[in-house]
């Protein structure tokens, strides 16, 4: 009898969890057709807000969305340049390009694959505007060098938290030395929907007023009222009540994940082929990803996939190569972490309910492949 096929990610777990109230909730939902902007979501804003230590959190329909519209609530447009990580979801890129500004690309630390503040200065120029840290894996950047370099230049923080939802550093959360952050509610993330979700959480009232506003059309207090250029961008009904029931248990599955993640370190730390995920000093992870890094990457993942074993890449290809971003005419060989990294990393199964007895198979099928 061949083994069961081991997910990346089995949402089914948390779903078993959540299902009787979440239907309970649809049907309330039902019963009374609050679809859009209904009393669940803004139950969900205050829960949140609560939960990430910010005065605020405003729903909106992506995580992608977020980040656009924080940026616009910062006063990031049209001719600002934005400093990105060349190491991220093109979705960071693809926000600042959203709200009128350019991306200018910076390599990323080795150890965490996190944006290097100590090479951003160097591409400061008269039209940089803003920084967006993105807090990739599960870990914040290192906020400090961060905002020490912003405060040198006078820039706006705007931070990617689409993979940090509960995690911190020195106590301090996604929503601390920033104006404001984006974060996804994607279905595979630590929080996630049963569909697409995002929010921008902050602690400044006239921010979170910004994004409220230009979320629903630009509205302002009155009805048909528009006061600014905005766009549809609203957290279904729907996904509040999901989103709801989960953030109740979400502290329970980030501790879960950070116990499965103790679990690969000693099963992997003999393992002279892989080099293990690093968490940075005073954070704390709550790993929305497992990243090692091993040699002849595209192998070991063909192997590990034919053993049922769903590993992933995240990210394959560095910003600065994907081809919507040729025309800003960078070499293939610029951003050297992260261009190499690309070559090295493999995400290894990683969710809330994972078995020790799935992840021995996956570092016995792994130890095998790098053997």
């Amino acid at each position: 009898m061949s083994e069961q096929p081991i997910p990346l990610v089995d949402l089914s777990k948390q779903h078993e969890q959540v299902d009787d109230e979440i239907r309970a909730g649809l049907d309330q939902l039902f019963s009374t057709g609050a679809f859009v902007d209904g009393p669940d979501v803004a139950d969900f804003e205050r829960e949140f807000a609560d939960f990430s230590g910010a005065e605020h959190a405003v729903g909106v329909a992506s995580g992608t969305d977020a980040l656009e519209l924080a940026l616009r609530a910062a006063g990031i447009g049209t001719g600002d340049e934005v400093i990105v990580p060349a190491n991220t979801f093109v979705a960071t890129a693809e926000a600042v390009i959203r709200a009128g500004a350019h991306p200018v690309f910076v390599d990323v630390d080795p150890d965490h694959h996190l944006l290097d503040a100590t090479l951003v200065d160097a591409t400061v120029t008269e039209h940089t505007r803003a920084i967006v840290p993105v807090h990739l894996y599960g870990q914040l950047t290192p906020m400090d060098d961060v905002v020490a370099v912003a405060s040198r230049h006078g820039l706006a923080v705007v931070a990617d938290a689409a993979q940090a939802q509960g995690a911190t550093a020195g106590g301090r959360g996604i929503a601390d030395d920033v104006v404001a952050a984006g974060t996804s509610f994607y279905p595979g993330k630590n929080l996630g929907a049963y569909g697409d979700a995002g929010a921008v959480v902050t602690n400044d009232a006239t921010v979170a007023e910004l994004v409220r506003s230009m979320s629903h059309h630009g509205s302002g207090e009155d009805r048909y009222h528009h006061v600014r250029f905005g766009c549809t961008s609203r957290l279904d009904t729907v996904q509040a009540v999901v989103l709801r029931a989960k953030l109740a248990r979400l502290e329970k599955w980030n501790e879960q994940r950070r116990a499965a993640a103790r679990t690969y370190d000693e099963l992997l730390a003999p393992l002279g082929g892989v080099v293990r995920p690093a968490t940075a000093p005073g954070n704390v992870h709550v790993w929305h990803l497992y990243v090692v890094q091993v040699d002849d990457r595209d192998r070991v993942l063909d192997g590990l996939r034919a053993a049922g074993i769903g590993a992933g890449v995240h990210y394959p290809i560095p910003l600065h190569r994907q081809l919507a971003f040729a025309h800003l005419g960078l070499p293939a060989d610029a951003f050297p972490v992260a261009t190499a990294a690309a070559d090295r990393i493999l995400s290894l199964p990683l969710f809330p309910g994972i078995t020790e007895v799935q992840q021995e198979r996956v570092a016995r099928t792994l130890s095998a492949l790098v053997r």
